[in-house]
């Protein structure tokens, strides 16, 4: 579904992506891992169109896409959760989910609400008014409302209280048993190897390595020597 190939990309005249390559096919989950700043963030926000690529091709179904804007690849079928939740503060709960509604589809407000509850009390309440906890569901059941067939998140765990982190844990499983193709970016790695079924590593903006959930356990130096756990 998503191929990335020697994607090179950064703000102004810093480079931030030498040559990042990774795939997602249809109905899989794959992570991109790595330390703070080695550019999992800048590879989301160059697929979604958000920073330019400088080289390298990043192609939808074959089709390259690098050179449309943010709108159009989202109206392509991808949906970004957005690291820091990024949620409308001044919109309703029911108005950030009707901002991003797209046509036919298996999302609507009800199916949103239904794989979130905690939600539905709280549908005519501010975003900004939201604990942390609501605003990631919220940021999902948006980024949701586009349906899309690939869903890229950025930390959607972090900061969150264990309870939550369950929670958002248990939503991703039951996406992908759906068939919900996503692309995750987190660092709590012992969930990710029980949900993903590949992974990449980025080291200073390079793919240092790619593989399976099941090798990526094999290989705890691998994990000490690239992300730190």
């Amino acid at each position: 579904m998503l191929e990335v190939t020697g994607l090179d990309a950064g703000y102004g005249d810093g480079r931030v992506l030498f040559g990042v390559d990774l795939a997602v096919g249809a109905g899989e989950v794959v992570t991109l891992l790595g330390r703070n700043g080695m550019g999992k963030t800048t590879t989301l926000s160059s697929v979604m169109g958000i920073v330019r690529a400088q080289a390298g091709t990043i192609r939808l179904d074959g089709a390259p896409i690098q050179h449309l804007p943010p709108y159009r690849i989202a109206r392509l079928g991808l949906g970004l959760v957005p690291e820091g939740r990024q949620i409308f503060p001044n919109l309703s709960v029911h108005e950030n989910l009707v901002a991003t509604a797209s046509g036919a589809g298996r999302w609507t407000i009800d199916s949103v609400l239904g794989l979130f509850p905690a939600l539905r009390e709280r549908l005519a309440s501010l975003g900004g008014l939201l604990s942390g906890g609501e605003q990631q569901m919220l940021a999902i059941g948006r980024a949701l409302m586009t349906n899309p067939r690939l869903l890229l998140l950025d930390e959607a765990t972090e900061g969150l209280a264990p309870r939550i982190r369950a929670e958002i844990w248990r939503v991703l499983a039951s996406l992908k048993e759906s068939g919900q193709a996503i692309l995750v970016v987190d660092k709590n790695i012992a969930p990710l190897l029980r949900l993903a079924d590949r992974h990449y590593i980025l080291e200073r903006g390079r793919t240092v390595w790619s593989g399976s959930s099941a090798e990526l356990a094999a290989a705890p130096d691998l994990q000490q020597r690239y992300l730190g756990v």
